[in-house]
């Protein structure tokens, strides 16, 4: 069964205001083409352009509960599949709420006019985005994708999603993180700001003490930007000496009967130390280096 319903405003290319106030997950504007149906929960099947990667249990749970005393109040939107099924666009954590809330249906939109991958890909994130959903490291791969594989520029990703371009540049530069970066970021064990102040720490043992540090100190983006200062001030590690030629000095100090340094200089070269305890023990040395 399916009911005409018409409602103004579609996707249009400032993409803005597609999310209303609402407690569930909003759902994009339908065209005068789209039809509201009752959807078995098992005809619809996940968005592939799905930017979000983790749906947090505990607010499933709540939206859960809702569900079950008041019902689905904002339609999930849908495509036909071409194969009599349907694929979302828009409401994913609705659809995993009704599941755990045991309905059976939900009220959809189906597009009269399906969107193209690059416009589905964009519903979803202006979805997640707009209600902040998603974490930066999903946000910025989104972007990327946008980028990447659809051959948007920054300004267009901007204007796409509703978001001045400084923000887009800022979360792309999130990805050069490297992963246990990431990982805290995707963690929210720190804060986007957190990360931007990192990025300078370029040296892999270096940037996981200096994140340890941000962590266990709960510093503030401020002070995790004087602790990236420090570091970069800090002296160099002293270079660790050559161990070949560290063997080769203790093979001296066998072969001499004294103690023989090797002193290699950084241009080449170097100078070979070897120490005596008296005149008898010159005497000796030099009798031995003669032959």
């Amino acid at each position: 069964m399916s009911t005409e319903a018409p409602r103004r405003g579609g996707l249009g290319r400032g993409l803005a205001a597609l999310i209303q106030s609402d407690t569930q997950d909003a759902a994009p504007g339908a065209s005068p083409a789209d039809t509201l149906m009752q959807l078995a929960l098992d005809a619809l099947r996940p968005n592939p352009e799905q930017p979000r990667e983790s749906f947090a249990p505990a607010a499933l749970e709540s939206l859960a509960a809702s569900l079950r005393e008041h019902g689905v109040l904002m339609p999930l939107v849908a495509r036909r599949d071409g194969q009599g099924g349907y694929i979302l666009i828009a409401g994913e954590r609705r659809l995993r709420a009704a599941k755990l809330a045991g309905l059976e249906r939900v009220p959809v939109f189906v597009r009269g006019a399906p969107p193209s991958p690059v416009e589905q890909l964009e519903l979803a994130l202006i979805e997640n985005l707009q209600r902040e959903d998603l974490d930066p490291v999903e946000a910025a791969l989104g972007y990327q994708r946008l980028v990447q594989q659809y051959g948007h520029t920054q300004e267009q990703v901007a204007t796409r999603v509703g978001k001045d371009r400084a923000t887009v540049a800022n979360a792309l530069r999130l990805l050069k993180l490297p992963d246990v970066g990431l990982r805290a970021l995707k963690e929210r064990q720190i804060s986007a700001g957190h990360a931007r102040a990192l990025l300078p720490v370029e040296e892999p043992d270096a940037f996981a003490v200096a994140l340890a540090t941000v962590i266990a100190r709960e510093l503030s983006v401020r002070g995790t930007e004087q602790l990236v200062r420090s570091l970069k001030k800090a002296p160099p590690p002293t270079k660790k000496p050559d161990r070949s030629v560290a063997r080769l000095g203790d093979q001296l100090t066998r072969s001499l009967g004294s103690r023989v340094v090797l002193k290699p200089r950084a241009a080449g070269g170097g100078r070979i130390v070897i120490d005596y305890g008296d005149p008898d023990e010159l005497d000796r040395l030099v009798g031995k280096l003669r032959g």
